[in-house]
């Protein structure tokens, strides 16, 4: 009996642990990256790569960068539930649906001019000319405008264009803007590019440690002399600029093991060496901007599930839905089980006592009117009585308390 009611009882647990991890298990993401060329829609399609090789499907959504991302997320309609946010963009009160998986990048503030009064980074040299600061939507555009902003530059003071990275820079080398603001990492070929051209120069902002203490989100970095190429010693002096962390941020309803899965892509594509960090900097569990997740922090302590370690990804989701339900329900059966045998007897032992109950009663009758015509009728109700302990289904362990009821009511049968 007891083995009966277990196993259905994992039987049951099974079924519904399958169902519930085949109807929660998500098989696609969409992830909002940024325009291309950049480095976020590069970054982007390793992460597709990757988390195909799990049978997870990415789409990837082309934005014009983390300002639009930080919409899209913010938006359940769009469908958009993993993208890249340069930090500074929002807060954890602002997009309270949203949690960060930890930095992933650094991407800096490369600021190309055609103009050698620029060099210096003095603004003033600016009037007049014309210089991309970004499109509508990209981190390039919110961060120069806030830049703008603290140096109290009037906008009438040169022509600002909301040009993307790839416009900026191949109208930048035909000579149809003087300068270009562009926010990327390092590795980004067009940074290469322009870099070494000879025509165009690399600025450098001065007071770089004013701008980080009225932003702390913004890092001080030097771009070293001679880094984008060395023969033509390009460029020509250690140039300072700003360093911004780049984070992932999820919807906060991802499923725990799709955002290790997320993590342990960016442990893969992050990990190496670049310009301005060591190799195993990234990723890191940075809350800049957003809270920590409850799956990236258990990911930064312990790593990658167990069982995503040593199974598919689809199998390995199933079987912890499965564990998830079959071992509180384990926990549960285990006493009931431990005491159902004793109920059970409890049960057996009460129902032969209410019938020896009905007995006792027969008896008294028998006992208070011993008269002939009495008789018949409490023969009967002994017949219907005993007709009942007949009907009786025990288990044989019961079987000598139901024989001696039955012994019993022959002894009253044989008094009448």
């Amino acid at each position: 009996m007891r083995i009966s009611l277990a196993a259905l009882g994992v039987a049951v647990a099974l079924v519904v642990a399958i169902a519930l991890a085949r109807t929660g298990l998500q098989r696609e993401l969409v992830m909002a990256t940024g325009p291309a060329g950049s480095a976020y829609a590069r970054y982007g399609e390793q992460y597709r790569i990757l988390l195909a090789r799990s049978g997870v499907e990415v789409q990837l959504r082309e934005t014009a960068g983390t300002i639009e991302n930080l919409s899209l997320l913010n938006e359940p309609s769009a469908g958009v539930e993993v993208a890249f946010l340069s930090a500074g963009t929002t807060s954890a009160d602002a997009s309270p649906a949203l949690r960060g998986l930890g930095t992933v990048f650094l991407e800096e503030l490369w600021f190309f001019s055609r103009d050698p009064g620029l060099v210096g980074g003095d603004f003033a040299a600016l009037a007049g000319k014309r210089v991309s600061i970004g499109s509508e939507g990209s981190a390039t555009r919110a961060v120069t405008e806030s830049l703008i902003r603290l140096n109290r530059i009037d906008p009438a003071f040169m022509e600002f264009l909301g040009l993307d990275m790839q416009d900026a820079a191949a109208q930048l080398r035909r000579g149809e803007i003087d300068a270009a603001l562009i926010m990327t990492s390092a590795d980004t070929p067009i940074v290469k590019e322009l870099l070494q051209d000879p025509a165009i120069d690399l600025v450098s902002f001065p007071r770089t440690a004013a701008y980080v203490a009225r932003y702390p989100f913004l890092t001080p970095v030097t771009v070293p002399e001679g880094v984008g190429d060395l023969a033509l010693n390009r460029p020509s002096h250690d140039v300072k600029t700003f360093g911004i962390p780049v984070s992932l941020a999820i919807r906060e309803d991802m499923h725990p093991a799709l955002q290790a899965l997320l993590l342990e892509a960016a442990s893969q594509i992050h990990a190496g060496p670049g310009m301005f960090n060591a190799a195993g900097r990234y990723p890191s569990p940075e809350p800049i901007d957003l809270p920590l997740s409850d799956g990236a922090l258990q990911y930064y302590k312990s790593g990658v599930p167990f069982l995503q370690r040593y199974l598919p990804f689809g199998l390995a989701v199933l079987t912890t839905q499965v564990l998830f339900v079959v071992i509180p329900l384990i926990g549960v059966l285990y006493p009931v089980l431990r005491i159902a045998p004793g109920l059970y007897g409890w049960a057996m032992r009460q129902h032969i006592l209410r019938l020896y109950g009905e007995l006792k009663l027969l008896e008294h009758d028998l006992d208070s009117d011993t008269g002939e015509a009495r008789k018949p009728a409490l023969r009967d109700q002994l017949d219907e009585l005993d007709r009942k302990v007949g009907r009786m289904r025990v288990p044989v362990s019961y079987a000598p308390l139901v024989y001696t009821l039955r012994l019993h009511i022959n002894l009253i049968r044989d008094r009448l």
